[in-house]
Parts: structure tokens; sequence; C-alpha cells
């Protein structure tokens, strides 16, 4: 009887994995940094490699004798022993059979002598069938390659060792039987298989799916060694597309196959500047397999694994797609899961829409905006887990849509001062895609587009008066009305230049092909869902620190001044455009809160003080770059094209963001009521 089924239930009960991670030498500090992310993530077990080829090079065995006890004193580790010394190669290279295959089992020995108190298992090779790990030119039938890791296992195994027969990449069944008929799959204890589907052209065409392989090598190693269990030691998806929700779905998915334990390749990127391997031509694949990326930021996979594990992993990427009923028209809101996107979609859902959210779920607790939808309005929502700056994944979302809203963005000026290319990446070529994914689609569905006030830059010729607790402009105009859209474009910072390549594209596409599409800039909108930071959303950032008692840093003096909005008018903003588009397509509008809803940063410290009953504290520092003394929107233009205006004034929609958070993040205390008239 075949094991799969038995092994399959333990592997579900166990719910262990691991990570592959090659640590090069002299890497002492990117191991101390990428060892206790990996345990936060909740693996078990770390593969790494031990070079024989570098151990025996100038200074390898001062770096294996850190780097063994290091990471083998904290987790479960498998040394993969590969690579032949020159000197020692038939070919004078690391990929070459050794002269003497006796002489890669006395080094296995004396592996084990020195540290093989840090491990239990050990593997022996690594893609034994690839010319870049084994030149089988020099050994075409094998017959070198069994002598050298039949003997090293027998030896591991008199030792007390558990050995691991490398997994062969792409997988070959006629290869491991051979292993099985040379005696090899006789002295083991677990076979290594290697699996990235999804991710190399030339294994798509050979792959099968992990139940047909998996199945077929347990049946081969059933004929030789039905105790030896199989390890898949390498499984990976690379996000060089930037598909960071796939890399997660097939995680889940190599985990709960039936295999004993899974490795996944890996958890950081390479770096740019390092050589996957001597002599490998650049491929971007190579580069992007990490759970998170080379400077350690947080991919999808590696966020969730650290924020609670298999468990939240699981819950996100359960999110489905269900299928749309044949003939119905959706709503794509792009970035459905954010804050104005998942308010939007709320009040399109509360109208009988169908509507398609298209959002990579790369903001921390945005999932809870997309499950918060989908527990109101069940199967009307339609989650399409991708990222806009992957044009062959997020085209057939757009190809039944009557209309589109584009929130999908890098929102903040800092994190575009960090990279500009990734914010160029997703705020232009991320609108272009979807531009050109409607177009495709052919249908000319309207494209309303997210855009900024940063469009205009700092406004630094804009004379200022500078009063106690504000700036306010000296011209009387722009003071009784606000910036109008006649304002001459001015991209300020990478966000700037990003926000407004995309800004302009929209308007371009409205007169060059004819797609219904218009623009609001916007100011600075706030309310329910959310998830404000330092960096983006400063209204629910400053309350949600002062309710949780803590300091608030402020850029700049205070002074600065916005016309801060509340998201319910901002979605009415929304809808209203679109329900005139005939007329307002081409077309760019300011929306903020206007004259009426103008603010300080200093005077909603002041009101937040007043809500949760205790002066807020504050610190100061520099200014930061591109941010203006004053902004606010002229919305008349809006206004007269489509009847819309802001009806919440800026207390009473402080005091109902401040409720929200409340209830939704602190435990439903109450906030301190005054007797007081609540005015605009």
């Amino acid at each position: 009887m075949s094991k799969t089924g038995p092994r399959s239930l333990k592997k579900q009960e166990t719910r262990r994995f691991g990570f592959v991670e090659w640590f090069r030498p002299g890497e002492h500090e990117r191991t101390e940094a990428v060892l206790p992310d990996i345990i936060a993530s909740g693996a078990s077990y770390l593969r790494t490699h031990l070079s024989w080829a570098e151990y025996l090079a100038p200074g390898g065995e001062e770096w294996f004798d850190w780097l063994i006890p290091r990471v083998g004193g904290e987790i479960d580790l498998l040394p993969c022993i590969h690579y032949t010394p020159p000197s020692l190669s038939r070919t004078g290279r690391s990929s070459g059979p050794p002269v003497d295959p006796k002489s890669y089992a006395d080094f296995v020995d004396h592996i084990l002598t020195r540290y093989g108190r840090y491990f239990r298992h050990v593997e022996l090779w690594n893609e034994p069938n690839n010319l870049l790990d084994w030149d089988w030119r020099q050994d075409s039938d094998f017959l070198l390659f069994c002598e050298m890791i039949g003997g090293a296992a027998y030896w591991a195994k008199q030792r007390g060792y558990k050995p691991v027969l490398g997994g062969p990449c792409p997988f070959d069944p006629y290869w491991l039987n051979l292993m099985g008929e040379r005696g090899v799959l006789g002295v083991i204890d677990a076979v290594g298989f290697h699996g990235f589907p999804g991710t190399w052209d030339s294994e798509q065409a050979t792959w099968g799916g992990w139940d047909m392989h998996l199945g077929e090598m347990r049946e081969i190693i059933d004929r030789y060694n039905a105790d030896a269990e199989i390890w898949i030691t390498e499984a990976g998806y690379s996000t060089w597309r930037n598909d960071e929700i796939e890399q997660a779905r097939r995680f889940i998915k190599a985990l709960n196959v039936p295999a004993d334990r899974m490795y996944w390749y890996s958890w950081r990127d390479v770096p740019p500047d390092v050589p996957v391997q001597e002599g490998l031509w650049f491929d971007p694949r190579h580069y992007h397999l990490g759970a998170v990326s080379h400077d350690n930021k947080p991919k999808l996979l590696g966020r969730l694994l650290m924020e609670g594990g298999l468990g939240r992993l699981e819950e996100v990427t359960a999110l489905a797609t269900p299928q749309i009923a044949a003939g119905a028209a959706p709503v794509v809101v792009t970035g459905g899961s954010g804050f104005v996107g998942s308010n939007l979609a709320d009040s399109l859902l509360n109208d009988g829409e169908d509507v398609i959210i298209l959002d990579n779920l790369g903001r921390s607790g945005v999932d809870q905006n997309l499950s918060w939808l989908i527990e109101r309005h069940g199967a009307r929502v339609h989650p399409v887990l991708a990222d806009v700056r992957d044009l062959m994944g997020i085209e057939a979302a757009f190809k039944d849509a009557k209309a589109v809203f584009h929130y999908a963005a890098q929102t903040a000026v800092t994190t575009s001062l960090i990279d500009p290319l990734d914010d160029f990446e997703t705020n232009a070529r991320g609108t272009i895609n979807v531009l050109e994914s409607v177009r495709k689609a052919g249908k000319r569905a309207p494209v309303i587009f997210a855009s900024t006030n940063k469009v205009y830059g700092a406004l630094d010729d804009l004379m200022m008066i500078e009063l106690d607790d504000r700036y306010l402009p000296e011209d009387q105009l722009v003071r009784m009305q606000g910036i109008a859209e006649d304002r001459p474009l001015d991209f300020c910072t990478p966000y700037g230049c990003s926000k407004g390549v995309a800004d302009q594209y929209i308007l371009d596409y409205a007169k060059s092909f004819g797609i219904p599409a218009a623009v609001l800039r916007m100011s600075c909108i706030y309310g329910p869902r959310q998830f404000g930071t330092e960096d983006q959303g400063w209204v629910a950032h400053f309350l949600i620190r002062a309710f949780a008692g803590e300091a608030i840093s402020i850029y700049g003096d205070g002074k600065q001044v916005r016309d801060i909005l509340h998201v319910d008018d901002a979605v009415a903003a929304y809808r209203s455009l679109l329900a005139n588009i005939d007329r307002a397509a081409g077309n760019a509008f300011n929306l903020g809160g206007g004259p009426r809803n103008a603010v300080s940063v200093l005077s909603v410290l002041r009101e937040i003080g007043e809500l949760t009953g205790r002066p807020v504290e504050t610190s100061f520092g520099p200014w930061r770059a591109g941010d203006q003394f004053y902004f606010v929107a002229n919305t008349q233009k809006l206004e007269r094209e489509t009847g819309w205006e802001a009806r919440i004034g800026w207390r009473e929609g402080l005091r109902h963001l401040a409720e929200w958070l409340i209830a939704n993040r602190f435990g439903g205390r109450q906030i301190r009521r005054e007797k007081r008239k609540v005015s605009a």
C-alpha cells in the first residue's frame, strides 16, 4: 500500500515548514538579520548549503565554524553538502565529479565529526541532474555519482545520521529509478524533490502537478526503500511580475501536498548585484523568490507569516474569486480593500451592483476591509487578488467591467523618496496597465482616477500670512475659494511625479482613445476603515495615537492648512462624477472639503484633545519634502458639473471617525462629549 495517504494526514497534523536560505562566506550581518525573522515566521526548519569548495577555500573553515553552530543552535538545520573543490574536480569546476569519489565521503565524515551535534539530517548534493550542480557529461551513466553518494550515505547512517538524497530539478523519474537500481535509495532516509510550478516555462512544460509527481516518486521509492520519506527540499514562486498573492497561494499548496517536509525557497530575495550562480545568465525570476525583498521589505507571504503564522496566511489566501454570472457587468474598484476603495465599494454594493475588488492586499490590515465587504454583501463581492503592476494578471478582471474606479497606488511621499522605482511602477505603470486593460476589453468603460493635490507641487510661490496657529495665503481670492484646476502643474517628489504622470495618462486616454475617463485630485480624506500611518492618513493616525496614549510627531510647525474631507463625501463625489461622466470625461477636478473645512494640523490636535479629554503629547521635526504650507481645494468646477458638495463638517466628521475607532480598535470605551454646538 502506498504511504501517500497516511503521510498526507500526518502533514496536515504537524503543519510544519521550513525555508531555504543560502548564506555566503562573510555574511555574518545578513545571517544575524535573517535568522530571527525566519524563526518569527513560524518556520521549524532551515536548509542551507555547506559548500565543500568554499570550506576548503581561504577563510572557509572559519566561516562554517561560525555559521553552522549559529544557525543549528536556533533551528532544525539541514546542511546541503555539495560543490567539488576545483583542485579535486575532474573538470576544475565545482560542478565536476571529484577525481576520487571517496573523497566526498571523507569530507562528509569530517563535517559530521566537526558539526554533527547541530543537525540530525544531512543532504548529499543538490540537483544532480542539473549541469550547474553536477556535470553529468563527465558521468553520463551516473556511476561516479552513485559511488560517491552511496558511500557517503552508508557511512552517515553508520554514524547515526539520516542522509537525504538531493532532489533532481526538474523531476526525472528515470533518474530516481536508476538511484534505486544502483542501491542509493536503500541507504537514504529521505529523497528531495524540487518544484517551482508557475515560475519557469521549461518546468511548466513538464509540470503535471504535485500529486502526480509525488505519487510517481512514492511508487518508485516504495520499490527500493518503503521507509524513506519524501521531502520537498525546494518549492517556490517568483514574484518578478509582482503577483505576491499567487506566491502566498503556492506556499499553502506546497505545504498541503503529501510530503513529509516542505522547504520554501527562500526567505529573502537575492540582491540584484549578486550573481545567482557562476556562469548563469541573468533571469529576473531568480531574484524574486523570497518571502521578503532583498532589503527586507515584507511581501505578502512574509508579512502574513510574521503577523499570525499559517492561520493568518490561510485566512487571506482563502479569499477566492467567486464566479460572476454570465452577462453581469461589474464595477471594478482597484485598491478596493483600501480606505476609500472599500467605502466606495460598500456604497455600490448597497445599491445592488456586482463589484470586483482588485487588490494586492499589500498594506497591513486591508484584508479586514475585504472580509468586511464579503460579510456584508456575500457573493456580489468578487475579490481578484492581483497587482496592477502585473498586466497579465489583471487583464481578465476588466473584461466585462461597466465602470472602473482606480485607487490602487503607492500613497506616501516618504516611501517614494526611499524607493522611487517601485513608486513609479505602482503609480505610473500600474495606471497605464489599468487603462490598457480597459482599452483591450473594448467596452469603453468609464475610468475615474484618484489623483492628488501633490500634482500642484509645493506651491512655493504663494505668499503666506503666518498666524498663531495657521498659515493663510495673502491672495484673498485663494483664501476665499481655494486652489483651482487652472493652477499650473508642478510635480514635486517622486510621488508627485508618478501620480502626475498617471493623472495625465488618464486625461490623454480620454482624448486619444475615447475612453470616458476623469480625474479627482484629492486633498486629505479621512473616515472609517482608514488604517492611518505617519506617512499617509494623518487624521486617523493622530486619533489612533491619541487614544493609545502615545505621542504624535509633527513635521514642520503644525500650522500647515488642509481642507479635510470625510470619506462619505468623497464617495458621493466619485459616484456623482460617474453619473455625469458623459460631460465630465477628459477633465480633472479638485476634491476636498473646501474653505469651510480648512483646518491646520494644530487645530485638529486641539479638537482631538477635546475628544480624548486630555492634551495630546506632540513633538516637532523638520519639514518633509514637498510639503505645502497651505492647500485648500476650490471644488466649484466639480460642483457645477455634478451637483456635488461637501456636507459633513470637519468636527462632526472627526467625532464620527473617533467613534468608529473606539468601537473597532479600542474596545468601545466612551469618548468625551462636550455640551457645545458642533459646527463646521
